[in-house]
């Protein structure tokens, strides 16, 4: 049977978010995750809907891409598959020609599991490497340790907090109590914990969204903020600590995190909350 590009619509999210779920393990390289599209699912569902693609054999679907931007595809591959090679033609052509709907011409970027041959395809025909990423993973196996600040899980009551807090740790952040709503409303987070950390005046200083895959699965924390005006004072990780902790209670076995290697303050955050650095990854871009 031949692979078979497609959009899942609206209707069939829950297929690509239960695929996605299905694919975590600890070990596996760093990968789209369901809570990826639960954090963009901020822009509703026809958006996420509009930006999900499937690659699909026999009715089983392989692959799963994101178009987190018109740009960036980031695509996830089933274990099983990743050297497959009939699938990654078929990726490298869908990514490569725009009238194949994925990607535009000019340039863009793909994000693919490390070691899959679609990265070997791609730099074959002269793609190159982006630049790093480091993902972060914290083992929880173990309890974890109370973060030493009060921490409160957001519901939709306190959702203007959680914003609050968002926009006030990044400066282009659109992040609003509609977006927030949306994103709850979304199916990956039947499975996902918004908190937000206070220091000792009752002010909201930091704030964090940690989505698990289910029991024994890796967990993912996407995003974390500080407030720019309470910097410098461990919040960030108190509350990176906190949510390794609401990962656990969700049964998750690990918590993994990716930042821009460049952004050493956040490597730097992470660790000192627990999780250990893994080899970097890096996307695969075609110049304009």
């Amino acid at each position: 049977m031949a692979i078979v590009l497609g959009n899942p619509g609206v209707d069939g999210l829950s297929v690509a978010v239960d695929v996605l779920r299905e694919w975590q393990y600890d070990g596996a390289p760093t990968q789209l995750h369901p809570g990826d599209l639960g954090w963009f699912w901020r822009f509703g569902a026809e958006a996420t809907a509009a930006a999900v693609r499937t690659w699909s054999r026999d009715g089983q679907i392989l692959a799963v891409g994101l178009l987190d931007g018109p740009e960036l595809l980031r695509l996830t591959i089933a274990p099983d598959a990743v050297r497959d090679e009939e699938l990654a033609r078929r990726l490298v052509d869908d990514v490569t020609e725009p009238g194949r709907g994925v990607l535009p011409a000019g340039k863009v970027a793909v994000e693919a599991p490390k070691g899959s041959l679609i990265q070997d395809l791609l730099f074959e025909i002269g793609w190159n490497a982006d630049e790093p990423w480091t993902p972060l993973r914290r083992d929880l196996t173990e309890p974890v340790k109370d973060p030493g600040v009060r921490i409160e899980m957001i519901g939709p009551e306190q959702a203007h907090v959680r914003t609050a807090v968002q926009r006030a740790s990044f400066d282009r952040s659109t992040f609003t109590d509609q977006r927030w709503h949306a994103m709850a409303a979304g199916l990956p987070y039947a499975e996902a914990r918004c908190l937000v950390g206070y220091d000792d005046q009752g002010s909201a200083v930091a704030a964090a969204t940690v989505w698990s895959a289910g029991p024994g699965k890796p967990g993912l924390l996407e995003p974390m903020g500080v407030h720019r005006e309470h910097r410098g004072r461990g919040y960030g990780k108190a509350i990176t600590v906190a949510a390794a902790a609401a990962l656990r209670e969700l049964g998750s076995s690990s918590a993994i995190v990716v930042t821009p290697s460049v952004n050493v303050g956040a490597v730097a955050t992470y660790e000192s909350a627990g999780f250990q650095p893994l080899s970097e990854i890096r996307d695969n871009y075609r110049a304009a």
